[in-house]
C-alpha cells in the first residue's frame, strides 16, 4: 500500500517520504480500515520534528496521520461491534497512528460509526480535536451550566469545535482570534471575542472557572491571571506534568523530568489556588459516538479550511505549521 513516513526526526527540510509499504498486521480485535480520508494536525508536525521522541519513542520509519474516516474492509475473530462495509472514523491509539496510509488496522474500541451527516473528508476532520474538547471540557473541567471558559486560537481545529462543546454545555465562551476570524468564532458560540493583534486577553478577562491553552508557555503563564481561586488550567501544548507520565505508563525515571519540566506552571499555579493539567489526548471509540451524536443532532457541526490529494501530504502538513488554519486541514485519500 502507498503511505507516506517519516525516516528520521527533524524540524528543518524533513518531508515526509511516499512510499510502498506492506498493508498492517491485523489482531484478533482489530479492524481493517481503507483509508479515504486523513486529518492533518499540529501533532504531526511535533511528531515528525522529534518533539514528542522521549514520552512516544516511535520505531522509525513511522507512518504518520492521526485522524482517519474509512470503510471496513476486513475484521479480527473476536470484532463484534463492526463489520465489513461498515462506515467509521476514529482517532487510532497514541501507539499505533499512521492514517497517512490506504489502510489501518485499528482497535475496535477506538472506532466509532461515522456521523450520517457528515462526508469522509468532513469525518476526517473531527477525531483528534473532538476528543481533546471531550476531554479538557467534560473529563478535566467538569464544566457545568454558568461557568466561564478561556478558549485560546478559537479559530483553530481544537478551537472551532470546542467554543461549539462548550456552548452546548451551557457556558459563557471567551476566545482569541484574528480580525479577519472574529465573526467565524462569533457564529460558533463565542460570547467574548478578543483580537489578539490588538487586545491583551490579560486585560480583558476576569474571574474565569476554566483556560484551554494551546500556545506557548509565555501564553500560559499570562493565562493564570484571568483564572478566579479554584479554577483549572488546561494545557493541550505542554509542558507535560508528572500525572501524565504516570497516565501513559512512562517508567518512573522520565517522572522526575516530567516534574521538572512543569514546575514553574504547577507553582505559579498554586499560589493562585488553581489546578493545572496537561492534556494529552486519548482515543476513545465511546465518547466519538457521543460526539457524532452531537453532530448528527445538529448541535456541533466540523469547520473546515482546506482539503488536500493524498499526493500533496507534504503541502499539507507546511499549510497547517502556518499555524494560521480555520479549523481542520484534511488529506482525501481515496
Amino acid at each position: 500500500m502507498r503511505a507516506f513516513t517519516v525516516d528520521h526526526y527533524g524540524k528543518t527540510g524533513n518531508d515526509l517520504q511516499a512510499a510502498d509499504v506492506p498493508q498492517p498486521a491485523m489482531g484478533e480485535r482489530d479492524v481493517l480500515v481503507e483509508v479515504h480520508a486523513a486529518g492533518v494536525n499540529v501533532l504531526d508536525a511535533k511528531v515528525r520534528n522529534g518533539e514528542f521522541k522521549l514520552i512516544l519513542p516511535y520505531r522509525l520509519p513511522l507512518i504518520l496521520g492521526n485522524d482517519v474516516a474509512g470503510v471496513v474492509v476486513q475484521v479480527g475473530a473476536l470484532v463484534r461491534k463492526y463489520k465489513v462495509g461498515d462506515e467509521v472514523y476514529a482517532r487510532p491509539d497514541k501507539d499505533r497512528i499512521g492514517t497517512f496510509a490506504e489502510f489501518i488496522a485499528i482497535h475496535e474500541d477506538d472506532l466509532a460509526v461515522k456521523p450520517k451527516r457528515l462526508t469522509m473528508t468532513e469525518a476526517a476532520s473531527v477525531p483528534l480535536v473532538g476528543l481533546t474538547a471531550w476531554q479538557a471540557l467534560i473529563e478535566i473541567a467538569d464544566l457545568k451550566k454558568g461557568q466561564k471558559v478561556f478558549i485560546h486560537a478559537g479559530s483553530g481545529g481544537v478551537g472551532t469545535f470546542a467554543i461549539q462543546l462548550a456552548k452546548h454545555l451551557g457556558a459563557t465562551v471567551a476566545t482569541t482570534t484574528s480580525a479577519g476570524n472574529i465573526h467565524l468564532v462569533t457564529r460558533l458560540g463565542a460570547d467574548v471575542v478578543i483580537d489578539y493583534r490588538k487586545d491583551d486577553f490579560e486585560t480583558v478577562l476576569h474571574d474565569y472557572d476554566v483556560v484551554i491553552n494551546s500556545l506557548d508557555n509565555a501564553t500560559l503563564m499570562k493565562s493564570l491571571h484571568v483564572l478566579k481561586p479554584g479554577g483549572k488550567l488546561i494545557s493541550i501544548s505542554g509542558p507535560p506534568d508528572p500525572d501524565f507520565a504516570r497516565e501513559i505508563g512512562q517508567p518512573w525515571i522520565l517522572r522526575p523530568v516530567m516534574w521538572v519540566l512543569s514546575r514553574r506552571i504547577r507553582k505559579a499555579a498554586k499560589r493562585r489556588g488553581i489546578t493545572y493539567s496537561f492534556l494529552f489526548m486519548r482515543a476513545s471509540g465511546d465518547q466519538l459516538d457521543e460526539i457524532g451524536s452531537l453532530i448528527d443532532s445538529g448541535i456541533i457541526r466540523p469547520v473546515m479550511d482546506r482539503v488536500f490529494p493524498f499526493e500533496a501530504t507534504n503541502e499539507a502538513m507546511a499549510y497547517v505549521e502556518k499555524g494560521r488554519t480555520r479549523g481542520k486541514v484534511v488529506i482525501k485519500v481515496k
